[in-house]
């Protein structure tokens, strides 16, 4: 296979503010790294607030570390991930992409495959269309999206979240519902693809 003597790098980029995001990030990049020769690089985004007072430090106290642009450029693929906020990503999650001006200038995504995932307090609370909403801007970079295939069981069964445009959470009013089997089992899955795909894309025709 031409260009797979490194790895399959595989970029997993999240917001969480209780963690359950963080929950299903961890799962996909479980999947991820199911895959031979596929690595996972799991990273975040700092809060942001309304006033001009710093929110957040330099270098997270906890977790992984906050994205930069490098990490972007360098990834194979990438699972975009946040709580929903009325039907969209979060303002943290979107703030770092309305930054991503110059990788769109440059067209390093294009032709990456990526997916997405998210995580709700009910069970109707928005998981839909915060994932296609989140989907918009990677088709703007070029990005092959991808969501979940009905060949996956866990679809078909699940009574807590999971939808076939990505995998998704369904945390409770409180935020502490733990992830659900069929939860984890689509979260890895997608992962899974995304690094599967990544791979064939690397080897070309």
């Amino acid at each position: 296979m031409i260009g797979l003597m490194h790895p399959t790098n595989l970029l997993v980029l999240y917001y969480t503010r209780h963690g359950a995001t963080q929950q299903l990030a961890q799962a996909i990049a479980q999947g991820v790294e199911s895959v031979a020769g596929c690595v996972a690089t799991l990273r975040t985004v700092p809060a942001v607030t309304a006033t001009t007072q710093p929110l957040a430090p330099a270098v997270p106290d906890q977790g992984p570390p906050y994205v930069e642009a490098g990490d972007l450029a360098a990834c194979h693929g990438l699972a975009l991930g946040s709580p929903t906020r009325f039907g969209n990503m979060a303002a943290a999650m979107k703030y770092f992409v309305d930054g991503t001006l110059n990788a769109w200038l440059s067209g390093e995504l294009i032709g990456k495959p990526a997916c997405v995932f998210t995580s709700t307090g009910s069970l109707h609370g928005g998981q839909e269309a915060t994932l296609l909403s989140m989907m918009l801007p990677l088709f703007h970079h070029g990005m092959l999206v991808m969501g979940l295939p009905y060949s996956e069981p866990a679809l078909s069964s699940t009574t807590t979240g999971g939808t076939p445009y990505g995998a998704s959470h369904l945390a409770g009013s409180d935020g502490q519902n733990p992830v659900s089997a069929e939860e984890l089992a689509l979260a890895q899955a997608q992962g899974r693809r995304l690094a599967q795909v990544a791979q064939r894309l690397r080897a070309g025709p």
